[in-house]
């Protein structure tokens, strides 16, 4: 995938995106599972537990990916 963002299989799960916030401090993995869960992992501190977990159905995500992309419009 692109720079910065690194993909691992989940056997049995789905896959995991780890992606570089360019800090050791701050990083972001999402877990996209087979059902089409995500489940979106904060980390703010060098921990190996996570600050924050948040899942979201297919639709959530989306909705979140298109304000983050600059992609969401209001009508």
């Amino acid at each position: 995938m692109g720079q910065g963002v690194h993909v691992q299989e989940l056997p049995g799960i789905g896959k995991r995106y780890d992606i570089d916030l360019g800090r050791a401090d701050q990083r972001v993995s999402v877990v996209v599972r087979s059902g089409g869960v995500r489940d979106l992992y904060v980390f703010t501190s060098t921990s190996a537990d996570p600050t924050a977990v948040i899942e979201l159905s297919e639709e959530q995500a989306r909705k979140v990916g298109a304000v983050l992309s600059a992609t969401f419009f209001e009508a």
